[in-house]
């Protein structure tokens, strides 16, 4: 049977916003992404993987898979940048497939974490048995001190962002994009962030239609900053019960540093 040229336009037209609904709810909200994000300047030979925003709910074949994912990029380090769970009762069972993590992983809280009232202890001695840590204002070295690892929570201690090693590379740990406004004119050589989800439902040609607080103009994916490159990660989980993502999927992303 011959289809006119205008009934086949009208076809399409109306099977696009289906395809689109169909992809934002079935699809993309586990269709998780690897991305290479290349950096300027010299490397010292480590592979950096970084995840954020796991939001965790309940399913655990779609964080052990991430879990997965982030095993077979054999890291030297993983970094994440907070909100572990979406409600308090979901920490033990994200703990313990994140323990699956087979490199040493360093985290910060973010506003979820602090929000479902969780005692950080046992999220502590998770990251800890990993060989990593659970950094609250606090700094560490890494790679037999090649890198200096800072992570910041809700008070960034002004003496904290200066304790950087020159020498070394110095990278940050924050859950807000837009502290890279507050940093006080310290520079590092990578800052990550997270929380914005990318908005989670990304317009082509116009970007998020709306982002949480604290993010500002960073939304997603790498910026030129005074402190910095500050690359944003899209994030692993979903806002409460907004299970959609459209244009804009789940996230794991690899540095060479």
């Amino acid at each position: 049977m011959k289809i006119s040229r205008r009934k086949f336009l009208a076809a399409a037209l109306l099977a696009t916003p289906c395809a689109a609904v169909a992809d934002a709810k079935w699809l993309e909200p586990t269709w998780l992404k690897v991305r290479q994000v290349p950096l300027a300047g010299d490397k010292l030979g480590c592979r950096l993987v970084h995840f954020s925003d796991l939001h965790h709910k309940g399913d655990t074949g779609y964080l052990k898979s991430v879990v997965r994912q982030i095993n077979a990029l054999s890291p030297d380090f993983a970094c994440f940048t907070g909100d572990i769970m979406e409600d308090g009762k979901f920490l033990p069972e994200a703990l313990e497939i994140l323990s699956g993590v087979q490199s040493p992983m360093f985290g910060v809280p973010g506003n979820h974490d602090y929000w479902s009232q969780v005692p950080f202890a046992p999220i502590q001695k998770c990251f800890a048995a990993t060989g990593g840590a659970w950094l609250m204002n606090e700094r560490t070295e890494i790679a037999g001190g090649k890198i200096n690892l800072i992570g910041i929570t809700y008070n960034p201690l002004p003496q904290l962002l200066a304790a950087k090693s020159p020498p070394a590379k110095n990278i940050l740990l924050m859950h807000y994009p837009a502290w890279v406004k507050q940093l006080g004119g310290a520079k590092f050589d990578l800052l990550l962030a997270g929380h914005s989800h990318g908005g989670q439902v990304r317009i082509p040609f116009y970007g998020p239609v709306v982002v949480p607080f604290d993010v500002g103009e960073y939304d997603l994916g790498l910026f030129p900053t005074r402190a910095g490159p500050l690359y944003v990660n899209p994030g692993i989980g979903y806002l409460a019960n907004f299970d959609f993502r459209f244009n804009c999927r789940p996230e794991i992303t690899v540095f060479e540093v």
